[in-house]
């Protein structure tokens, strides 16, 4: 299979026959560059994929503790998790242009009404840490708003609750980026009936809180902001992609990216609609490192490829496969 990685476009996707022919060229591409994704295939006796169902998905561990790679240095940015354990993840991107491409044509996908919209942030563990892609994502958007409000909240609580009854009172539509601990403390302190902002929350409670499910974090959210809906946003280090919920925690991928549900007991087994197990991700954007991550999180995918988040693997191993990278 040809691949010309000068001239490769994932974003030009607009059927399931070009996704597949694209992540076979992707796969061999990255067979053939990334010598622990190679050894980790090799391994598990899957180098010979035919569609895109059968190429084998690299544990999301391996980005913790091996360089995975598809090309020579140099890199424009290592992005690192916000890890709890005390072990991150890095994703070395090659090419940061790829990742702004990436994450400004997914979320314009998702809201075309964004560039009308003022951005603001509450992600007090992504700023206290360095590398974080979501802070370079908002951040980029941040800067593209033409809204003098845009901007981090990180300790200016105060500030944050008065811009919002500012806005509130103007009709002007608005994103509240948010992680769930943050937004917690922040309806704490202040109750809200919002009528033109958007609550999007980014993820889990990074050590701060006690973990609850998604439904009642949702609803206590619901109540506090005064939302029908609390929109969501999945995305992490090792991807260069975003998936997005309008409420109710289903998710949808732009077109360059895909989501898969495999078997718990057999992580080369994929499974049918509706069935739960753990998410695997097709981020065609990520062509420099490994675009064919197993994740540790647990999940279902409707029959419109819409996606749930139920919950994550307590135990975070390699079934169905001896390999162990050195």
């Amino acid at each position: 299979m040809t691949f010309d990685v000068d001239t490769y476009n994932p974003f030009s996707i607009k059927s399931e026959d070009e996704f597949n022919d694209v992540a076979l060229k992707l796969f061999h591409f990255q067979y053939q560059n990334n010598a622990i994704y190679k050894k980790y295939v090799d391994g598990c006796g899957g180098n010979k994929p035919i569609n895109y169902l059968e190429i084998p998905f690299l544990p999301i561990e391996f980005f913790k503790t091996h360089k995975v790679v598809s090309a020579d240095q140099p890199f424009d940015i290592d992005f690192k998790s916000s890890g709890t354990t005390g072990v991150n993840s890095t994703h070395f991107v090659k090419d940061k242009l790829i990742y702004e491409t990436s994450f400004k044509k997914g979320i314009h996908i998702a809201y075309p009404e964004i560039k009308d919209c003022a951005i603001l942030a509450l992600l007090p563990n992504y700023l206290e840490q360095e590398n974080s892609s979501l802070v370079y994502m908002v951040d980029t958007l941040i800067a593209q708003s033409k809204f003098s409000e845009s901007g981090f909240y990180l300790n200016d609580i105060e500030g944050l609750v008065d811009v919002l009854k500012t806005l509130e009172k103007r009709n002007q539509s608005t994103v509240l980026i948010g992680v769930s601990f943050a937004l917690l403390d922040l309806i704490e302190q202040q109750k809200f009936k919002l009528n033109h902002t958007i609550i999007m929350e980014t993820g889990g409670m990074k050590g701060r809180r006690k973990e609850i499910v998604r439904s009642e974090l949702h609803q206590i959210l619901c109540e506090g902001f005064g939302v029908s809906e609390i929109h969501s946003e999945y995305g992490m280090t090792e991807l260069l992609s975003q998936a997005y919920s309008h409420g109710e925690g289903v998710f949808q991928c732009p077109p360059w990216m895909k989501v898969l549900i495999r078997d718990v007991n057999d992580p080369f087994q994929i499974l049918s609609f509706e069935k739960p197990g753990g998410i695997n991700v097709i981020d065609l954007a990520n062509i420099y490192s490994c675009a064919f991550v197993a994740t540790q999180d647990l999940g279902k995918i409707h029959r419109n490829s819409s996606f749930e988040v139920i919950g994550r693997f307590d135990i975070s191993d390699v079934r169905g496969c001896n390999l162990m990278v050195e």
